[in-house]
């Protein structure tokens, strides 16, 4: 039976949405307050030089695939599959190549940090295990629901519990595994991909590790933007329409029960609404106080982010696509984010550069760097000040770790930060994946997919289940169409 569905925000999460319900033969409308689709996930060109503005890495795009073929449209979508993952570089001169093979890789381990590469095959099958455990009850379904934890797949991951080291954080799994201080702060590095500290976060979250060791990292032959714009197209090809530059600004309900959302330009009448947007701002701002749940509200938020775009006249052979100058003390580094809230003086760097992959992205002999590094969110909701100081210690950084004088080759500059972040996708305090997984329990903390006090109302998106990042938006977005496909 058809519904109108009205989608708020059209993020990754509510872009795949839009496809799956469109595809169902919903009437879709997805309400976005931006002139523009995909929320993180965007782009910006500045001069001769394009930049994704957000996500960076693209894991599983088979969940692309998936809609592509779901929407039974001629639309195909083009990717490569990398043989680097990253390049990691280290303050003493140190260079190592993540390779997409796994022996190369563990050769590389071995012959830089003096680990056996027996110690790398167990982690990354540790990761798979884990994975392979889990995945079809933490990933591909609402944890929320008694009756999804009934079946023979969790039983098993039950009775294998002990393999999945729940009662330690991710650097006491690694360095019980590794010996040397780079090898544990590199794969201590996953737990930023959920925006969460290594040193409180639990050792599960090193799956993260087999979706780029195991299954492989690819690029999208046109940028990460090329992800928004395909799911953009498949959508309308589907008959979703967009209101874009349209702000919703409360969700209407009677009797517990959706009605529809009030927006910047009227009402908008609904059977069901799905949120993608940020859970905190929901609550906040959209939904009467009553319904908040202050238990998950209150949870400690995730990383926020300073990016800056940099358009270089030049090319630098050591750098890839994906690349990480680390900071000489990790621990300290995350104690200065979680514990004390603040800017680290000698951040860890992430430089991302498509131009190695599309080369039209920058002038011939330049490159298009995406410059971040860490930070907190921003709880005052003021405008940044540390900005310029961030900069200085990057811009050092930088010129100490690639022995360069990068300044001079910096020809255009745009800059993201906390505040901005908040301001453009209405994530709370710019935080970049909503609550962050310092807890052994994290899985079960986050938000669910429904609401239990509001009928027809849905959650999708990197705020709540299963978590943040491009693969775990699609991921929420398959979970609400199919738990709509259910009642309806």
């Amino acid at each position: 039976m058809q519904k109108h569905i009205v989608i708020i925000g059209a993020g990754a999460g509510g872009l795949g949405s839009a496809v799956r319900l469109s595809a169902a033969g919903h009437k879709v409308t997805v309400v976005e307050a931006n002139s523009y689709v995909g929320g993180k996930l965007t782009e910006k060109k500045i001069g001769n030089y394009r930049f994704d503005m957000g996500p960076s890495v693209f894991t599983l795009p088979e969940l692309i695939e998936e809609l592509t073929d779901l929407a039974k449209q001629d639309d195909k979508f083009e990717y490569i599959k990398l043989d680097t993952i990253c390049n990691y570089f280290y303050e003493d001169g140190t260079l190592l190549t993540a390779f997409t093979n796994k022996e190369k890789f563990a050769n590389e381990v071995s012959e830089k940090f003096g680990e056996t590469k027996e110690s790398v095959y167990d982690q990354l099958k540790f990761s798979a295990t884990a994975y392979e455990l889990t995945n079809d009850i933490f990933l591909n379904q609402s944890l929320h629901k008694l009756s999804n934890f009934l079946n023979l797949k969790t039983a098993k991951a039950i009775l294998n519990i002990g393999k999945l080291k729940m009662g330690k954080t991710m650097n006491e799994a690694h360095t019980a595994r590794f010996k040397n201080k780079k090898t544990i702060q590199l794969f201590n590095r996953f737990a930023t991909y959920t925006g969460s500290d290594p040193y409180q976060a639990p050792a599960l979250i090193g799956i993260i590790a087999h979706l780029e060791h195991n299954i492989g990292a690819f690029a999208p032959k046109g940028g990460m933007h090329d992800i928004t714009m395909h799911l953009f197209s498949l959508s309308k090809k589907l008959g979703a329409n967009y209101l874009l530059n349209t702000k919703v600004t409360g969700i209407k309900t009677e009797n517990n029960t959706v009605t529809g959302v009030e927006t910047s330009n009227g009402f908008i009448e609904a059977d069901i609404v799905v949120s993608n947007s940020d859970i905190k701002n929901l609550y906040t701002n959209l939904l009467d106080k009553k319904f908040a749940p202050k238990h998950i509200l209150d949870q400690q938020k995730s990383l926020s982010a300073v990016i800056f775009y940099w358009g270089i006249k030049s090319q630098f052979k050591n750098m890839n696509l994906h690349n990480i100058l680390f900071s000489e003390n990790g621990e300290e580094e995350f104690k200065c984010m979680f514990g004390d809230k603040k800017h680290y003086s000698d951040p860890t760097i992430y430089i991302n550069i498509t131009s190695k992959i599309t080369p039209s992205d920058a002038p011939e002999g330049c490159e298009n760097w995406f410059v971040m590094v860490n930070v907190p969110p921003n709880e005052s909701g003021k405008p940044i000040e540390y900005i310029s100081e961030m900069r200085k210690h990057i811009i050092a950084k930088i010129n100490r770790v690639l022995k360069t004088d990068i300044e001079p080759l910096i020809e255009l500059e745009d800059v993201l930060d906390p505040y901005l972040i908040e301001q453009r996708t209405s994530s709370f305090g710019g935080s970049l994946y909503g609550n962050a997984s310092n807890n052994k329990f994290a899985a079960f903390l986050r938000h669910a997919n429904y609401s239990s006090k509001i009928k027809n109302l849905y959650f999708t998106g990197g705020s709540v289940h299963p978590g943040g990042g491009v693969p775990l938006c699609l991921l929420s977005a398959k979970i609400v169409s199919e738990m709509i496909a259910e009642k309806n």
